[in-house]
């Protein structure tokens, strides 16, 4: 029996075959090879089409079964993970009716805000575990208030994972994990917002039926199969966003467990039982994959917008021709601090761990005598660990210690730079693991269509690829308080 999972992200869509019994992965792949645009019409918006999530994701299916590793008639269950926050708006006849408003899209901040005031600050964390912020409510009143003509024709609201799955199947339906991270939750009654629906005068029936994350979604198609050589009827039995799935993909589900990933955007993702929340909602609250209202599972989640996407950059500019791998042994070659050459990682729209300021990147210290692309690349890495850091500690200071974090050997992960970076900035210990978003969505799906009876067993073979402990603690600690100045400086 085969799995299959899809990572719908902001780069490319990702698919991995898994072997349910060995839960050894067969292939992964990725379409397209070169990173997807996104679209920024004005100054901090950001949009990508749906159109193209789909025919990517219908394109690396068959990359994947291109490789000949497996025979498509196996596979017995599909899961999906997705880019969160990110609006979709369909008509009647399940037509898109604008491109999605995506995660890093900036044009809801002050709605978000207005609405925090209006609503109370304590009401609204102490039911939503959020501000309304910019996330997909704050997004989808933008729309009501800016494009009526498109408002009004909206049948239904989804997330980028209930698009993709509504491609696949023909169903419309999301989880209360996905309501929760569009603010559209409130976890004391146990149901749609009232506050968020009525301040905004938005309407409920807009929201698709509710269903756990592991169930059923639906069936694929029988034109969708034929044209992906899939069997008709394998079912979707599960849905995430891609942080959620991505702490399920380390086996991240207990309170106390924490995960990290470092893609285009960069997450901390700690797991509580309790209902917590920020008071600056700087840090956000969403209900985790295995969340249920008697037995609560949160995902405390740290998100730095600018993290791989300006390792990206740097590369653009200063790494012409090189690849990440070169880019990384050319860091390698310069000492911890880059020669005072400091780096900050936010120019990729407003960060809700600055409270949701628009800060922009910035290099600072510059020595046009010393400093090389080396340097550069080194600083572009510490900038981002830093970061990193700065938000770990606002994790802590709301009651999150963790004394280790797993991470999947990917993205930042794969340079020793970054990873010893981040290890010692932070003075945590890391697991590396062998995964990524479209395994631990192909695991959920074993999950979700029982044939694993539980996470446990579903990861019961499961090992860490390295262990990573701090050994210069100290030395960054200093490097940080040098980078944190220049934030300051920045942010004042």
């Amino acid at each position: 029996m085969l799995l299959l999972g899809l990572d719908i992200g902001t780069s490319s869509i990702k698919v991995a075959i898994v072997d349910a019994q060995t839960q050894q992965t067969i292939v992964t792949v990725q379409y397209p090879d070169s990173e997807t645009p996104i679209k920024s019409l004005q100054k901090g918006w950001a949009e990508q089409s749906p159109k193209d999530w789909w025919e990517h994701a219908k394109l690396a299916i068959l990359k994947a079964h291109a490789t000949q590793l497996y025979q498509p008639s196996e596979i017995v269950a599909i899961g999906i993970a997705y880019q969160m926050h990110g609006l979709v708006c369909i008509d009647k006849q399940g037509h898109l009716l604008r491109d999605s408003i995506i995660w890093c899209d900036s044009r809801a901040v002050e709605l978000g805000n207005q609405a925090f005031d209006s609503i109370g600050h304590e009401q609204a964390l102490s039911h939503l575990l959020n501000s309304p912020g910019n996330f997909t409510a704050s997004k989808l009143a933008w729309v009501k208030q800016n494009e009526p003509e498109v408002y009004n024709k909206i049948a239904q609201v989804m997330l980028p994972g209930d698009f993709i799955a509504l491609q696949l199947t023909g169903n419309a339906n999301t989880s209360i994990s996905s309501l929760s991270e569009g603010i559209f939750w409130d976890f004391q009654t146990k149901s749609l917002s009232e506050e968020v629906f009525q301040y905004y005068g938005l309407d409920k029936n807009h929201i698709p039926a509710i269903q756990n994350v592991f169930s059923e979604h639906g069936l694929v198609s029988a034109s969708v199969a034929a044209e992906l050589g899939l069997k008709a009827g394998i079912p979707v039995t599960y849905k995430a966003g891609d942080q959620p799935n991505n702490a399920l993909s380390l086996n991240v589900l207990e309170p106390g467990e924490v995960a990290a990933t470092a893609g285009t955007s960069g997450v901390i993702y700690g797991v509580t039982d309790q209902l917590r929340y920020d008071q600056k909602s700087r840090v956000n609250s969403f209900a985790h994959v295995n969340h249920t209202s008697t037995d609560p599972r949160i995902g405390v989640l740290l998100c730095i917008n600018g993290t791989g996407i300006l390792n990206s950059w740097i590369k653009q500019i200063a790494g012409a021709g090189l690849s990440y791998a070169a880019m990384n042994q050319a860091a390698a070659s310069i000492t911890a601090g880059a020669d005072g050459l400091y780096l900050l990682p936010f120019g990729n729209g407003a960060e809700r761990m600055l409270e949701n300021k628009t800060i922009d990147a910035h290099m600072s210290h510059i020595n046009l005598n010393k400093h090389s692309a080396a340097h550069l690349f080194r600083a572009a890495q510490e900038g981002i660990a830093f970061a990193f850091r700065y938000g770990l500690d606002i994790m802590r200071s709301n009651g999150m210690q963790p004394a280790v974090i797993r991470a999947g050997k990917a993205n930042m992960f794969l340079s020793n730079v970054f990873a010893k970076a981040f290890v010692n900035t932070t003075n945590t210990k890391v697991e590396l693991h062998d995964c990524d978003g479209s395994v631990g969505a192909a695991i959920g799906a074993g999950i979700g269509s029982g044939i694993y009876q539980n996470a446990q067993e579903a990861f019961s073979l499961k090992k860490a690829l390295e262990t990573i402990e701090p050994d210069q603690a100290s030395t960054y600690d200093q490097l940080y308080g040098e980078w944190l100045q220049v934030l300051n400086k920045q942010m004042n």
